[in-house]
């Protein structure tokens, strides 16, 4: 009867520029989709030269080599009985379009390029490409000579058209496409197209994924139809991590999941859907049939091939599922996992070193590279053979199989105490103890004899000797003397990422990892060129908040009792004089400002884009029951000075994994000045009026500033 249709999506671990591993990736997803029997594949946004290229998008290299890519598939028996949907830019009459290829049998269909451009947060395109803005409008592109020798083709279709096959008919959005308010999928829909295909670019943010699974259920809930949507996966060379989810939905619910997070670098879904469904489904909603009747039709590109056989009577059809989503524990368990798995392997690294301080930050990155050596391992004993073969390159043995997370983790993972006059015993105790039980090669050593040499070339050339505050000397003095202890640190950190695997008679160099966290790199509560700069941060975009609740998802799930003790200790820095033995200084008095203001801080001022002023009107009303509108103004005036005073580390952060809205990080995805007037003077007025105008009218005693 021809009316069950087998396709299939793919999740693909695309690497920016990668041409030879992205040709290969793509290949093994079209052999996977064509043994299960698909007729349509789909992959990610960009697959071919890797979505990632950024500014290499303006080089004709990158054009010249996504066709010749495309040569490769297109003159290969693996393509052939099977429609390709692949992407890749493409450049049509001196403008560069970000495309889909859509091929059958030697010969391209369509080219279609992307109509509304991701062009926000972490999303450049518009500085990349052009949307085609010619709604329903096709034009003739002329191959490249390379392509028509394959094809035979001179000119094929380019534009905003869909597939007309002898069964369906097929339209396509790319990515950011479902996200906008006048989703082509909706206009198409009512034009009769009963399978819509996504191609996305699309990264992980905590408690996101549920968004994106929501929009492509709902795609098809009041309109009828299958959505098929296939993302990237993993990094593919800088902050991002794409956490796959490719999924296939029927009729507004999911019939297909595929993972968030897992070290498989190529992942195909493969659905087999009952086309009669849809047209069932669409026939009731009487709405949509009398919008249908006058919708403004969309070009056809008819093709000679189904996606259905004709006796598929006996042909099994997919049935809903319900879709698992991970808790934000998890992802933090997993997502950065997989990015550091990918960025070790990709560096060609022998592993890391990491500065454990025994507080929360370090303790949860080696959590994370504990998860990591975790995934390795269960990667192996489900037969990945990319992950044996990569883990065995990092450890410099052809023989090695990663089966003990603990004893995989002693190879790849350094942790190093760096102890000082001001550190206290209970801090080293904790990091040698959850250095025991994650299984990591652990040195303990003391920077004293470092910092006394640096302060004392420093008394040598001045005549003068910095005292710590608690001794008599100014805020100046221990601040600069802080600052000292923490830059050699990095210094260390760095001469041992060198050179310990060398002292211990083995290959390879260490990525330092840096630790500190969102929140922190919000209020700039770190010292400039400390062992928070560093290669990589896997934590950098995860709030304090979150941290805590991941080391207690830890301790639950991994058993590190060690983390128990580092819980409840109170955050500090250890950079101050011991009181009688014991830590006096700490994190949040330091900041004046708790890690939990911090968070909402944050999240007001880049995701609520609030100023000042507007941050004091909406917290006026969140804190009314904890503080007055004049400590509310105190607190956000104390906010905003710190914030600015301290933006300009913002330049230098470590790149770090991308996994809150309100990083600040500088690079491009919180685009803001680094010199400020740190006085706020307008925006503080406002504030102090506003603050005047509410002490009046409830009877209290006006003071005249503020602060």
């Amino acid at each position: 009867m021809g009316r069950a249709v087998t396709v299939a999506t793919c999740a693909l671990n695309q690497w920016a520029l990668d041409f030879e591993g992205n040709l290969e990736r793509i290949f093994r997803s079209i052999d996977i989709a064509k043994s299960k029997g698909a007729r349509y594949r789909l992959g990610p946004e960009l697959e071919i030269c890797g979505y990632g290229c950024s500014d290499h998008f303006y080089e004709s290299d990158t054009l010249l080599h996504s066709f010749q890519v495309l040569e490769k598939l297109l003159e290969s028996p693996a393509t052939q009985d099977i429609i390709c949907d692949v992407g890749m830019p493409v450049m049509h009459r001196n403008v560069r379009y970000n495309c889909r290829v859509i091929f059958l049998n030697k010969k391209i269909l369509l080219i279609r390029p992307k109509i509304l451009l991701a062009n926000s947060g972490n999303y450049r395109e518009l500085r990349w490409f052009t949307p085609w803005s010619k709604a329903r409008h096709v034009e003739e592109y002329f191959l490249p000579r390379i392509i028509q020798e394959v094809t035979g083709q001179e000119t094929v279709p380019f534009g905003d058209a869909v597939l007309a096959t002898k069964d369906t008919c097929l339209g396509t959005e790319i990515c950011e496409e479902l996200w906008a308010p006048n989703s082509p999928h909706i206009e198409m829909g009512l034009d009769g197209v009963e399978i819509f295909t996504n191609s996305s670019g699309s990264h992980h943010v905590l408690r996101k994924a549920h968004a994106r699974v929501d929009l492509v259920n709902s795609a098809t809930a009041k309109n009828g139809g299958i959505y098929i949507l296939a993302n990237q996966k993993g990094c593919d060379g800088d902050r991002l991590y794409y956490d796959g989810c490719a999924m296939i939905s029927m009729n507004g619910e999911t019939v297909a999941q595929g993972s968030q997070f897992s070290l498989d670098d190529v992942e195909v879904l493969v659905a087999t859907l009952d086309l009669e469904d849809v047209r069932s489904y669409r026939a009731e909603i009487s709405s949509r049939n009398l919008a249908a009747s006058k919708v403004n039709p969309y070009p056809r590109v008819k093709v000679n091939f189904a996606l259905s056989c004709p006796d598929d009577l006996a042909v099994p059809t997919c049935m809903p599922i319900q879709w698992r989503h991970h808790s934000p524990e998890e992802e933090i368990s997993l997502g950065p996992a997989c990015w550091l798995w990918d960025y070790l392997r990709r560096s060609k690294q022998a592993g890391f070193l990491l500065p454990l301080s025994g507080g929360i930050d370090s303790s949860a990155t080696a959590c994370i590279v504990y998860s990591m050596c975790h995934q390795v391992c269960l990667a192996v004993k489900n037969g990945n053979a990319d992950v044996l073969a990569d883990t065995r390159r990092i450890v410099n043995d052809g023989t090695y199989i990663p089966e003990d997370p603990r004893e995989f983790c002693k190879r790849v993972l350094t942790t190093c105490y760096m102890a000082s006059e001001n550190s206290s015993q209970d801090t080293c105790n904790r990091a040698k103890l959850l250095a025991e039980q994650i299984g990591s090669y652990h040195i303990s050593l003391n920077i004293d004899a470092a910092v006394t040499v640096v302060v004392k070339i420093f008394s040598v050339v001045t005549g003068r000797t910095p005292k710590f505050s608690v001794y008599g000397g100014s805020s100046r003095e221990s601040l600069a003397l802080q600052n000292v202890q923490a830059r050699i640190r990095m210094v260390l950190a760095y001469l041992f990422a060198q050179l310990t695997l060398w002292a211990r008679g083995m290959p390879g160099g260490l990525l330092v990892l840096g630790t500190a966290n969102v929140d922190e790199s919000l209020r700039g509560y770190l010292t400039k060129y400390d062992c928070s700069s560093a290669d990589i941060n896997p934590i950098g975009g995860i709030s304090k908040t979150d941290l805590k609740s991941f080391i207690q998802y830890c301790i639950e799930n991994f058993q590190l009792t060690a983390l128990r003790s580092i819980m409840s200790a109170p955050p500090t820095a250890e950079l101050e004089p011991l009181v009688d033995g014991q830590v006096a200084q700490t994190d949040e008095a330091d900041m004046g400002m708790t890690y939990a203001e911090l968070s909402i801080y944050g999240k007001l001022r880049k995701v609520g884009k609030a100023g000042p002023y507007s941050m004091f009107c909406k917290l006026i009303d969140i804190w009314k029951e904890i503080f007055t509108p004049r400590e509310v103004a105190s607190k956000v005036k104390h906010f905003f000075r710190m914030y600015s005073v301290n933006r300009h580390k913002m330049t230098t952060l470590t790149p770090s994994y991308h996994a809150e809205n309100y990083s600040p990080e500088d690079n491009r995805f919180d685009l803001r000045p680094f010199l400020y007037n740190t006085s706020w003077s307008w925006q503080f007025r406002c504030i102090d009026k506003q603050v005047s105008k509410l002490e009046k009218k409830e009877g209290i005693s006006v003071v005249e500033d503020v602060d």
